[in-house]
């Protein structure tokens, strides 16, 4: 009898460990995944709230060759059902039932991304809004005014207003909540370089400021150019002299613009023309990036009034009209 008993427990002993070894190794073994045509990963998502058995349910009914109760079953005895988190998910070919779990407790979401650019206007940005992938347009259709009012920026002119950087998101995640990131980054930017200002700086506000970083940001052709390019501009706005920058013109000129600049359109009078208006424009002209807006409120020490591209990217400044005139031979004309 002994014996017997001896013989059946070696028996459940072996069978013990060849269950142990079994889900061991179907731990560690790839998923086998059954994607939508065209793709290759299998797109899961995680709403909140949903317990780990309608979790591992949503993994097999999402295109993952499993057998949910073994899933669920996983997920219990590793003791960490409970920390599921919510989420938009991508299952990748050599997921493991193992790295699956990690990946849905750590919550690594499946990002997307968008890059706003420094020097891109608001008609620019929304386009990349509208581009970019599994983004929830809820700014489509809606006019500038509404989209400003959602950011809590009633009447704020949008043109700057927004960090140019790359924006990660979640799958399904709202355009507006991607903008209300970039302005909350650009109100932080601005206010960080503000508190940097000149003490004899002739810019009275921030608005002011960001004005004139968005006018620099385009004006610059060789990023090393910008603080110079900025002493420019503070020079001449400290002796009352027209900013004379075609940038400013061609944003008056809005969607007029063919792209080419022409002697008429410089004398066409708009609140944008600092040829025929003094000071700086009404509201900034583009979007400015961290450099810009330090070139504005610290630019560098100058007695330069011109800036000329030479062709290569970079400018010849002069502190005289006559230089200036011969620096516009040399590099415009040829001469």
């Amino acid at each position: 009898m002994r014996r017997f008993l001896m013989s059946v427990l070696v028996l459940m002993f072996l069978a013990g460990l060849l269950v142990f070894g079994a889900v061991g190794w179907w731990l560690y073994e790839p998923l086998t995944l059954k994607p939508q045509p065209g793709n290759t990963v299998v797109d899961l998502e995680i709403e909140p709230g949903t317990p780990a058995q309608r979790v591992a349910n949503t993994v097999a009914a999402s295109g993952v060759a499993v057998e949910p109760t073994l899933l669920y079953a996983w997920f219990r005895l590793s003791g960490q059902a409970r920390q599921i988190k919510a989420g938009s998910y991508e299952i990748t070919p050599g997921t493991t039932p193992r790295s699956l779990l990690s990946m849905l407790v750590r919550g690594e979401e499946s990002l997307k991304s968008v890059v706003f650019v420094e020097g891109w206007n608001f008609r620019q940005m929304r386009a990349a809004l509208q581009k970019a992938e599994a983004l929830k347009p809820d700014s489509m259709g809606l006019s500038t005014d509404a989209i400003m009012a959602q950011l809590g920026k009633p009447g704020v002119h949008p043109e700057g207003r927004f960090f140019p950087d790359t924006y990660t998101y979640a799958k399904g995640s709202s355009d507006i909540a991607v903008l209300k990131r970039a302005a909350r980054a650009m109100d932080r930017r601005l206010e960080a370089a503000w508190a940097l200002r000149d003490a004899n700086t002739p810019l009275k506000t921030p608005d002011q400021a960001l004005v004139l970083a968005s006018i620099i940001e385009k004006e610059t052709g060789k990023p090393t150019d910008r603080p110079e390019i900025g002493g420019v501009f503070v020079n001449r706005l400290r002796i009352g002299m027209l900013l004379q920058t075609d940038p400013t013109v061609i944003y008056g000129l809005g969607e007029q613009f063919d792209g080419n600049l022409r002697r008429r359109d410089l004398q066409t009078d708009t609140p944008y023309n600092t040829y025929t208006r003094g000071g700086l424009p009404p509201t900034p002209i583009a979007m400015p990036g961290k450099e810009s807006l330090l070139a504005a409120v610290k630019p560098a020490p100058t007695k330069a009034l011109y800036f000329v591209a030479r062709g290569d990217g970079s400018s010849q400044f002069s502190s005289s009209l006559d230089e200036h005139n011969r620096a516009v031979n040399k590099y415009q004309r040829g001469q």
